[in-house]
């Protein structure tokens, strides 16, 4: 059986969360300063470290099974490939962005205007959309720097905190689309690397899974208990065991991360005491 063959960035800000996660899916492998590919040593795959933009066409092209990347080079390289799983982590968003000290109008504003950007496929789609015409300037990189020195009006460029747009003397009006890390497969896998391909998403999610939850302890008086397992259904309903005191018990449940937070306001104003909050390194649904 041929190994199953995977893109990662080799270099960039998706190089070490790709790596760290198949390292946490438990595979194995080496990768040195100018290593281009290499075998994990405990499951059937091969790693091939490619520059981002490159990876939709070797997905599509066979020469990769499948890739790591963000989404917004998947829809701006357009290629014929298949978004697997949304992976949750390397967020960001592609937005137009102008002078701080501009007035923003609206979409008008980039009428007859010049636009730097590295993304000219999804800026073209987007200004036909709203039915603007302006002057797209395509720079492979350091765009920011685009209005200041007078080669464009505005830029379209990934964002993630902010703050290299505000470095740069430039404000975020608009959001085109919103990003994040995922994993594209080549349409024509055979047999053989599909059910290799079924194996590695199966860790992949329970990885995913358990990003995505807490696993949390508390303890709580009986008559608090009806309240307190509407709080913490957990993946069916909560565990509940019995203290030695008298009148309580010890309650075990997952909390989704997003609600975390309000989840332990909520315990509290129940009477749970003693709330133990801890990580879950895998979660198999």
């Amino acid at each position: 059986m041929s190994n199953l063959k995977i893109a990662i960035q080799k270099k960039g800000r998706l190089s070490e969360t790709s790596h760290k996660l198949l390292e946490e899916c438990g595979i194995k492998f080496s990768n040195g300063a100018d290593v281009l590919k290499t075998n994990a040593v405990n499951f059937p795959v091969e790693i091939l470290f490619l520059r981002d933009d490159d990876i939709p066409q070797y997905v599509e092209q066979q020469v990769a099974d499948i890739g790591i990347l963000g989404e917004n080079i998947v829809f701006e390289k357009n290629k014929d490939v298949e978004i697997l799983e949304q992976l949750g982590f390397a967020q960001c968003r592609l937005s137009l962005a102008i002078p701080k000290e501009a007035v923003f109008t609206g979409m008008e504003y980039f009428s007859n205007r010049k636009i730097a950007t590295s993304y000219p496929r999804l800026l073209t789609n987007y200004l036909k959309e709203n039915n603007i015409t302006a002057e797209i300037e395509e720079i492979s990189g350091s765009v920011e720097i685009a209005p200041g020195i007078g080669l464009a009006d505005a830029v379209c460029d990934i964002v993630s905190s902010g703050s290299t747009l505000m470095t740069n003397g430039l404000k975020e009006v608009i959001t085109i689309m919103k990003s994040q890390a995922v994993i594209i497969s080549n349409r024509n896998l055979d047999e053989g690397r599909q059910k290799i391909l079924d194996k590695l998403l199966f860790r992949v999610r329970a990885v995913k899974n358990a990003r995505e939850n807490k696993y949390i302890l508390l303890n709580a008086p009986l008559e608090a208990l009806p309240q307190i397992c509407k709080i913490l259904p957990g993946m069916k309903s909560p565990t509940i065991l019995p203290l030695e005191e008298k009148g309580w018990c010890s309650i075990h449940s997952v909390v989704k991360e997003d609600e975390f937070w309000e989840r332990i306001d909520q315990l509290k104003n129940a009477g749970a005491q003693g709330i133990l909050v801890i990580p879950i390194e895998k979660m198999v649904l």
